[in-house]
């Protein structure tokens, strides 16, 4: 067999491609459907880039040395407490790696971030998904479903697709339950989008929970998506085993420079967030009026509750928007004002036609 069984059953990722309309008109596609930044990047990033020079026969510096400093300074710890990947998707698969063996379990949510449970796959590991309580985690229910087999609990912060959080109570009191002998990572991709005054300070609490890791990206709101960057945050002992199974040189060269750009620019971060907070709004009200189920979001992005997920879907497509169906759900990606604004138009004719 030239793969391992567990994976027969699984499907490669297939990104969204262009499609016709009433199959001959070629129609511009908005992407509300991977949680992008369609406010772009930085402009500082883009002019770092384009000073690089035109060597690029040598390898990047393995160790990205000035954005591990420069990421060290902005966190304010050590640069032996983080790890950096190719996207956060890379270091879950590390963790992944590193972690699980056959027999092992992971614990997670049913409906989070889908990279957890194919890592869990590939790894011969038992996925344990505990059901969300209207779209938010229930960590006693997590808790209950780890055992001394339980090597990871995965916990998407906001999560993915749901945009609904944990608190820093509720996290603090998970913590205490927890086995010192399961690893808890908290994915912090849409860090930067949140506004609740009670989020956790996750950080701060690694020097006190030693089976604590971090996650956070350049992808979401420093609009580095194609860039691939990630980063993971622990104590120093394991990051260091954690990098024995990172690969070398994988972080580009161009991906440490635009996300060391992308560290100067926190007007652009700041201007990402209140677009993305009027964005918000937009989707709301319409929401609100229309009486159409969602979850309050902290991220960039918004999930509402429909039965016909597939169909509504495949109305919005062939209105030019690429939204992401769950079984039961949408997620939309927040865009700009006019993205919105042209959305809701389409949503509106669609659910009045329902």
């Amino acid at each position: 067999m030239l793969v391992k069984s567990q994976l027969m059953n699984l499907k490669p990722y297939t990104p969204a491609k262009p499609v016709e309309r009433d199959g001959s008109e070629k129609i511009e596609l908005v992407r509300l459907n991977s949680n992008e930044n369609r406010h772009g990047c930085s402009p500082k990033v883009i002019e770092a880039v384009q000073q690089l020079n035109q060597d690029f026969s040598y390898y990047p510096d393995g160790l990205a040395t000035e954005l591990t400093n420069r990421l060290a300074e902005y966190l304010k710890v050590s640069t032996s407490q983080i790890i950096l990947g190719a996207g956060g998707d890379e270091v879950i698969q590390i963790i992944s790696r590193s972690v699980l063996t056959p027999g092992d379990n992971i614990v997670q949510a049913d409906l989070t971030f889908s990279q957890y449970s194919l890592h869990a796959v590939i790894e011969g590991a038992e996925i344990r998904n505990v059901p969300l309580v209207e779209g938010t985690h229930d960590l006693v229910g997590m808790a209950a479903a780890a055992d001394d087999r339980t090597k990871i609990i995965w916990i998407c912060n906001p999560n993915n697709p749901t945009g609904t959080y944990i608190n820093a109570s509720e996290l603090n009191s998970f913590m205490e339950k927890v086995s010192p002998n399961t690893l808890v990572v908290v994915d912090e991709a849409y860090f930067e989008y949140v506004s609740a005054s009670d989020f956790p300070n996750t950080i701060e609490l690694i020097e006190t929970y030693q089976n604590l890791l971090v996650l956070r990206t350049f992808s979401k709101i420093y609009g580095l998506a194609s860039f691939r960057i990630g980063y993971g945050i622990a104590n120093e002992e394991l990051i260091s085993r954690l990098n024995i199974v990172r690969l070398p040189y994988n972080t580009a060269r161009f991906s440490q420079v635009a996300a060391c750009a992308a560290l100067e620019d926190m007007e652009f971060v700041k201007f990402s967030y209140e677009q993305n907070k009027l964005g918000l709004t937009q989707l709301e009200e319409f929401f609100d009026k229309e009486n159409i189920k969602y979850y309050k979001s902290q991220a960039n992005f918004i999930y509402i509750v429909v039965k016909n997920s597939e169909e509504i879907a495949k109305l919005l497509e062939n209105k030019g928007f690429i939204v992401r169906k769950f079984l039961e759900g949408i997620r939309i990606t927040v865009g700009t004002q006019q993205d919105n604004q042209l959305l809701i138009q389409s949503m509106e004719n669609i659910f009045v036609n329902q």
